[in-house]
C-alpha cells in the first residue's frame, strides 16, 4: 500500500502524487475555498479531476486514504469524510469570514491584489505560496523608503500593501513587482550570515531579478519614488 510521508499537513504535489499511485489515473488537482462543493470529482478517459477545499490538506492519513478510495471504486462509503467535514464546519465558517474581510481589504480603487498575486502565484511559485494580501489601512501622503511600499510577516503569513500605490499613474507592473518582492520574503526567510539577520540575502536577490518586468520596475521606482 502506498504510504503518505507527511505527519501533521501536505502539499499539493504529495497528493497529486498519492492519488496516482492510488487510482493509476492521471490526476489534476485543484484546492479551492469554495465551502458549498468541498469535494468533488470528475473522470475523463485515464484522468480524474479533482477539486477540492482547502481543509483537506490537514486531513488525516484515514482520511486521505478514503478519498483516494472512493476516486477508485466510487461506490465505496465515505463515513471519515464526513466526520472531517462535520468536525470542522464551524472553523470553516469562520474562515469564511476572515476570508470575505481580506477579499475586502485586497480590492482597491484601481488594482485588485488578490488578482495580481494569485496570476503571480501561479506564474513564478507553482501556486505553492499561501499567504493572504492586502492593502495596508490608512492613506499614505508621501513614500519615504522603497521599504514602505510593502511588507511581510510570516508570523501572520500576511502581505501588505502600501495603499499609495493603488493609484491610476502607477503601472500594474510596478505593483506586480513589489507583490512578486513581497511573495519572495514568504518564500526566502531571513537567512543569517556572519551572526547577523540578512533580509535580501544573495539568493533572494538572484530570484528577484527573474521577475520578468525587473528592469522596467526598477527604471520607474528610480523616477517616480
Amino acid at each position: 500500500m502506498v504510504q503518505l510521508s507527511l505527519q501533521f499537513s501536505y502539499s499539493k504535489d504529495i497528493l497529486k502524487d498519492y492519488f496516482e499511485k492510488m487510482t493509476g489515473k492521471r490526476i489534476s488537482l485543484v484546492f479551492t475555498d469554495n465551502s458549498t462543493s468541498l469535494l468533488s470529482m470528475r473522470t475523463k478517459d485515464d484522468s480524474l479531476f479533482l477539486r477540492m477545499h482547502w481543509m483537506f490538506l490537514s486531513a488525516g492519513e484515514e482520511v486521505i486514504r478514503e478519498m483516494a478510495d472512493f476516486a477508485k471504486r466510487r461506490k465505496c462509503r465515505t463515513p471519515l469524510i464526513r466526520k472531517f467535514i462535520n468536525d470542522h464546519q464551524a472553523c470553516m465558517r469562520k474562515k469564511e469570514q476572515n476570508i470575505g474581510q481580506l477579499r475586502i481589504r485586497a480590492q482597491g480603487r484601481f488594482y485588485n491584489l488578490r488578482e495580481i498575486f494569485g496570476g503571480l502565484n501561479n506564474e513564478y511559485f507553482r501556486d505553492k505560496i499561501t499567504a493572504s494580501i492586502i492593502w495596508g489601512r490608512g492613506r499614505a501622503r508621501k513614500i519615504v523608503k522603497k521599504r514602505t511600499l510593502g511588507s511581510y510577516c510570516g508570523q501572520e503569513d500576511m502581505i501588505r500593501i502600501n495603499p499609495i500605490l493603488d493609484r491610476k499613474y502607477v503601472p500594474k507592473y510596478f505593483i506586480r513587482y513589489i507583490v512578486y518582492h513581497e511573495m519572495l520574503h514568504s518564500v526566502l526567510r531571513g537567512q543569517r550570515k556572519n551572526d547577523r539577520r540578512s533580509v535580501h540575502p544573495p539568493e533572494f536577490r538572484k530570484r528577484e531579478r527573474l521577475f520578468k518586468d525587473y528592469a522596467k520596475a526598477i527604471s520607474w521606482e528610480r523616477k517616480w519614488i
